[in-house]
């Protein structure tokens, strides 16, 4: 990682692309180059560091899910009671999902919901394997469509996710 941040930028750009990968509805083109940009980001920066960036969009999303409902107290989602089982019971959908992998991500989601930096508290633990990798990507995946469906708007978090690296970039620029 770099002192500008720069490798974290990308890194975080590339665990979104994983994102768009899973997501059925984007575009297959739009996916090749999903893909190719995961790739690449991997080959420069590695495979962790691109699974740090799937570990910092969890907690930002998670975050943002629990932030968003201030003020709907009868509709609102209690992090550890309903988002974070709603989220772990749905890995099994995902074929690819190894179960060994629940506790940590379950960790990783808990931290987030208490307001903690999500990669900090996961690289207490070392370097993350690929099937973990694998599985927070799912849980990615997962509370995408949760805020989606919240705002009853498919797609949202990917629109709300492209605007900010488009800022971003535009910033940096």
């Amino acid at each position: 990682m770099t002192s500008d941040g720069v490798v974290v930028d990308e890194a975080v750009r590339a665990a979104w692309d994983s994102y768009r990968i899973l997501e059925t509805r984007t575009p297959e083109k739009e996916r090749q180059q999903a893909q190719q940009r995961v790739q690449v980001a991997m080959d420069a920066y590695g495979r962790e560091e691109v699974s740090r960036g799937a570990v910092f969009l969890v907690g930002v999303l998670t975050a943002h899910i629990i932030g968003r409902q201030d003020g709907l107290e009868e509709d609102r989602l209690d992090p550890l009671s309903d988002l974070i089982p709603a989220v772990i019971r749905k890995l099994p959908g995902f074929e690819l999902a190894d179960p060994a992998q629940v506790p940590m991500v379950t960790g990783v989601l808990m931290a987030a919901a208490m307001g903690m930096d999500t990669v900090a508290w996961r690289d207490q633990f070392g370097t993350i394997p690929p099937k973990e990798a694998l599985v927070h990507n799912f849980v990615l995946w997962l509370l995408a469509d949760l805020f989606d469906s919240l705002v009853e708007q498919p797609g949202a978090t990917d629109q709300l996710m492209r605007e900010t690296f488009n800022s971003m970039a535009a910033d940096a620029g």
